[in-house]
């Protein structure tokens, strides 16, 4: 009879373990469901493709909204419209990478702000070298010292707001990159490769292609696969990509 019991209560809490075990595996699979089934490649992306139509709305309102309200194009705005135009700009890119950088975190668990890990000086270097080559490719193109020929003609006031204007619009293209990356790294499996360079170049030299011309567009599609470049370089830290993909906009 004692046999028996003791044969009951191994029985029981052999069963028990191995429900126990099983319950657990179910809330695992559920958890790792619940953090990586349902963020897909095509979830990043979007917030990238979002990055870029924040960028759009500049179209809007330059070339449709503020000539009404205006009366006249862009190219006679006073400066004070220019000025407004700007700070619109502006407000709107602030919203949008706000809202994108809090959903990458908040519902897709995406660490973007996170810092990324101790930079080599071969990677410094190499980050050093594509500021230098924008550098060239922008004194070739403005034909001189691009911040110094704006100061010129843009004057103190106008210069200041366009600057702050370009860290704006910075945020949104290294957004780009960073989720165009996080996209592609999903599909593929390899996360040596800058694929988001190479979406933000493609989606800039587009437009540019569109908007102003052949070469302007092939320029910007060379400077956006050297900026997702130097975003994997800094070892996907946001900040510092932020510091260095800012310079090689203004130089």
């Amino acid at each position: 009879m004692k046999n028996q019991i003791n044969r009951q209560f191994k029985q029981e809490g052999l069963l028990k373990s191995i429900d126990g075990s099983i319950q657990g595996t179910i809330k695992n699979r559920s958890k790792n469901k619940r953090e990586n089934g349902n963020v897909t490649g095509g979830d990043y992306l979007g917030l990238g493709m979002d990055a870029f139509a924040g960028l759009g709305m500049e179209i809007i309102y330059a070339y449709v909204l503020e000539p009404v309200i205006y009366g006249a194009p862009m190219g006679e705005w006073t400066a004070i419209q220019t000025i407004i135009h700007w700070i619109v700009t502006c407000a709107t890119w602030g919203i949008f990478a706000v809202v994108l950088l809090k959903k990458a975190q908040g519902k897709y668990q995406f660490p973007v702000l996170e810092k990324g890990s101790p930079i080599s000086s071969w990677q410094w270097g190499i980050c050093l070298l594509l500021v230098a080559l924008s550098f060239a490719a922008d004194y070739i193109s403005w034909g001189g010292f691009k911040i110094y020929l704006e100061f010129v003609r843009r004057g103190p006031l106008l210069f200041t707001f366009q600057y702050i204007y370009y860290a704006f619009e910075t945020i949104l293209f290294l957004l780009i990159i960073v989720f165009g990356q996080k996209a592609c790294e999903v599909w593929f499996k390899k996360d040596s490769i800058p694929y988001g360079g190479i979406i933000c170049g493609m989606t800039w030299g587009l437009a540019h292609i569109f908007s102003k011309d052949l070469l302007t567009g092939l320029m910007g599609i060379v400077l956006g696969f050297g900026m997702g470049g130097v975003y994997l370089l800094v070892n996907r830290d946001l900040k510092k990509a932020y510091g260095i993909l800012f310079l090689m906009f203004i130089l």
